[in-house]
């Protein structure tokens, strides 16, 4: 992993700086190993929610917020897009912040012409939006789940296991978090529809996924907390789910190897 690989683009949500519970670690990995003419930070890269209730900010997570600074100043474009975690971000819409733009969305035009509405995707949560009380009590047992799930990672590194997500397995078992999350994907789908885009890219329920949905490309970046993933754009306009946190494992030889990366791509 000596050489950097250079997108077109790169999307990452879902950061959570500011919680034990994120991977900075192998995000700045991602980082030094990765690079693009565009990044798009979709949204929850500081959470605010979790920093309002106690301190917690480590010396990875100062390096990852100057890495992307970084980035910015030697020429790549870094735009911002804040979710509901890092929602106080939205009253610098407009603003720039050392090169990074801060936005509510974009539209992002592929190599090959295709657009594509960029945005958080918090504003179809309906929890979030019409029962905030609700989506925080979910955040306290998300931060206790990712907690367990920490310990459980050391005990499979030693065990010469790669990484795996607790919180993510018990998620996709819950038949209503799978309805949640499809009938979330069809919501974000719609609103790119109308508006004559054609499709989507967003975060926010930490489940990375490239699919047509009625005709319309949908793509979801994922996190850097349960499954350490970013979603890139190659220069010929098409799109591949990363998995860092197996394909360092594989390049490294430090963990046993499993399924290196999604390679799906929009279709053409």
């Amino acid at each position: 992993m000596a050489k950097s690989t250079k997108y077109r683009s790169i999307f990452l949500s879902d950061i959570h700086l500011g919680t034990r519970g994120c991977q900075a670690d192998t995000l700045l990995d991602f980082i030094k190993h990765n690079d693009a003419e565009k990044i798009y930070l979709v949204g929850d890269i500081v959470d605010g929610w979790r920093l309002k209730k106690s301190w917690y900010w480590p010396q990875a997570h100062n390096d990852v917020v100057q890495k992307l600074l970084r980035k910015a100043r030697k020429g790549s474009e870094v735009i911002f897009i804040p979710g509901n975690h890092d929602e106080f971000l939205r009253e610098y819409i407009g603003t720039h912040f050392g090169g990074i733009e801060v936005r509510t969305e974009a539209i992002h035009e592929a190599g090959d012409g295709r657009r594509y509405l960029v945005l958080h995707g918090d504003q179809f949560d309906c929890v979030v939006k019409y029962a905030k009380w609700l989506a925080v009590l979910g955040d306290w047992a998300y931060t206790v789940l990712l907690g367990i799930n920490t310990y459980l990672n050391i005990a499979r590194r030693k065990l010469g296991f790669s990484y795996w997500s607790l919180s993510a397995y018990l998620k996709m078992k819950a038949k209503n978090a799978v309805q949640y999350i499809a009938s979330f994907e069809e919501a974000v789908a719609h609103e790119a529809k109308s508006q004559g885009v054609d499709g989507v890219i967003c975060g926010h329920i930490h489940h990375a996924e490239i699919r047509d949905i009625d005709g319309m490309v949908y793509m979801n970046d994922g996190d850097w907390v349960e499954s350490c993933t970013a979603l890139v754009e190659h220069s010929d306009g098409q799109f591949e789910i990363i998995r860092w946190a197996e394909e360092h494992a594989k390049e490294t030889g430090k963990l046993a190897p499993q399924s290196v990366s999604d390679t799906n791509k929009a279709a053409a």
